[in-house]
């Protein structure tokens, strides 16, 4: 039977659990639904195994001697300070970190942003072509866009968004370790993208512009956040990919080689994507998970990610309803060409059947049958694939409340609040609820926490950081003055 504890009392509505089949399940019993997604449904204990390995995974990162061969890169952002709301003047910001590449003029006046932006498509042809074409076609983007807004001749400022898994050495310089989410641009990885956005730019030789602050997106979404909320401390991405990261004490930060100066902080970039590359999670993985990983581009790495974000929820959906249609189970064993396709139940797909309410007539659920080509189906299918949707998005949910849960006790701070973002976790209908269900489970005592969600952290990030980096060199630079008898501004 199935530990109905660790399923949310909406999805036990879902589905009555009848049908059997005649195919057998491996002991010996007649395969049902409830025995084909129980792999899905982790029990309490499994939850806390999970939180052990990562807080063990997250040291292995931050230790010197152990970060080399530690799954989970903790890697040092350089960007020290929150913003305190003094932060004034123009940025650009450029966002990569999927599909789509943004382009922003953002204007800080304190608590007040204004933001204009424009997106630009990455072909999949420069995806997966050479880093020279990948960053000449950024340097274009940029061109066309200050060309728009009359920037052509101004030197302005850059904050770059690069949401993939990054060994910064500064805060304007950061070497690509590698590519995820279907990137694979030949001479990158182990490289400064910040030098080759520098040499994209001066091959054209029509644009001033220098970057000054290379980020992810879950600094990004930490630092957006923190512009409203001071107690910001954790940002978290849920989208194609995830992702976390976390202010973390100098003295914890092994690898750090920077200055000692105050703040005696730096935000860690978790990578946590990766967790699990070293078989840590191999006790939670079904065997859908394992045949998203050999299917990949990048087996047997980023298995927690590969678990969780958008990127792969549809297909491990997809790869449950075939199974139960092969087993007579769901639509009278007869499928479609669409629903066999490999990637084709787009986790878009997931959220809006999730949309479709206890009382509902399944009318999104319907449409998705109707994209898939799917044309006999029961009120019962229908109640089966939304049954399979929810198991598959509240696991993918948990496990993000875990690492969240392991980072807040990790940290310790009587109140903290976590900015996200992210499409799954802003157009799935329940991941915020399942979240913080969860976390507050699983949360030491006395730890308060808030979910908000992040405002175009990526791009408006990016420009703080920036703006926070210039504010902290002029503070610099007036106490030097100060010393040395100078008066500022001279």
């Amino acid at each position: 039977m199935i530990d109905k504890e660790n399923v949310p009392v909406r999805i036990t509505k879902t589905y009555s659990g009848r049908r059997k089949s005649k195919k057998l399940a491996s002991d010996g019993t007649p395969l049902t639904v409830e025995n084909v997604v129980k792999p899905f449904i982790l029990s309490d204990d499994d939850y806390k195994k999970i939180m052990d390995v990562m807080l063990d995974s997250f040291n292995q990162g931050l230790g010197k001697e152990t970060n080399a061969k530690a799954a989970v890169k903790m890697f040092p952002t350089y960007v020290r300070s929150v913003p305190d709301g003094t932060e004034t003047g123009k940025v650009l910001a450029l966002d990569l970190g999927g599909t789509n590449f943004r382009i922003l003029l953002i204007s800080l006046d304190g608590q007040e942003v204004n933001m204009e932006s424009k997106i630009y498509i990455i072909p999949q042809s420069i995806m997966t072509g050479t880093g020279i074409q990948l960053f000449d076609h950024i340097a274009e983007c940029i061109h066309k866009f200050m060309n728009d807004h009359d920037l052509l001749h101004q030197k302005i400022p850059l904050g770059f968004t690069f949401s993939f898994p990054c060994r910064q050495e500064g805060l304007n310089k950061a070497i690509l370790t590698h590519w995820t989410k279907g990137f694979k641009c030949a001479g990158v990885e182990g490289n400064d993208i910040v030098k080759l956005l520098h040499e994209a730019i001066e091959r054209r030789g029509d644009i001033d512009v220098e970057c000054l602050a290379v980020i992810n997106d879950t600094v990004g979404a930490l630092m957006s956040c923190a512009h409203e909320d001071r107690k910001c401390a954790v940002g978290l991405i849920l989208g194609t990919g995830t992702n976390a990261c976390y202010i973390e004490t100098l003295e914890n930060t092994e690898l750090w080689d920077g200055d000692n100066d105050e703040p005696h902080q730096v935000i860690i970039n978790t990578e946590w994507g990766a967790l699990g590359n070293d078989g840590s999670l191999e006790f939670i993985m079904t065997d859908y998970d394992k045949q998203v990983d050999k299917h990949s581009i990048n087996a047997g790495q980023q298995i927690y990610e590969k678990m969780i974000s958008g990127m792969y929820m549809g297909e491990i959906a997809r790869l449950v309803i075939e199974k139960l249609r092969k087993a007579k189970l769901l639509f009278n064993g007869k499928g479609s060409e669409e629903l066999s396709e490999r990637g084709r139940f787009y986790t878009k797909y997931v959220s809006e059947i999730e949309s479709d309410g206890d009382d509902s007539n399944f009318k999104c659920t319907k449409q998705v049958f109707a994209e898939l080509n799917l044309q006999k189906y029961t009120d019962e299918d229908c109640r089966i694939v939304q049954y399979v949707c929810s198991l598959v998005s509240t696991r993918a949910a948990y496990l993000a409340s875990a690492g969240i849960a392991t980072l807040l006790n990790k940290m310790n701070r009587p109140e903290v609040t976590i900015g996200v973002d992210g499409s799954l976790y802003r157009f799935h209908p329940h991941f915020h609820d399942l979240m913080e269900e969860k976390i507050r489970q699983l949360v030491n005592p006395g730890i308060k926490f808030k979910l908000m969600l992040s405002h175009d952290g990526s791009g408006k990030g990016a420009a703080i950081v920036t703006a926070v980096a210039n504010r902290l060199a002029l503070e610099k630079e007036q106490k030097l003055n100060a010393k040395n008898g100078i008066p500022n501004g001279e």
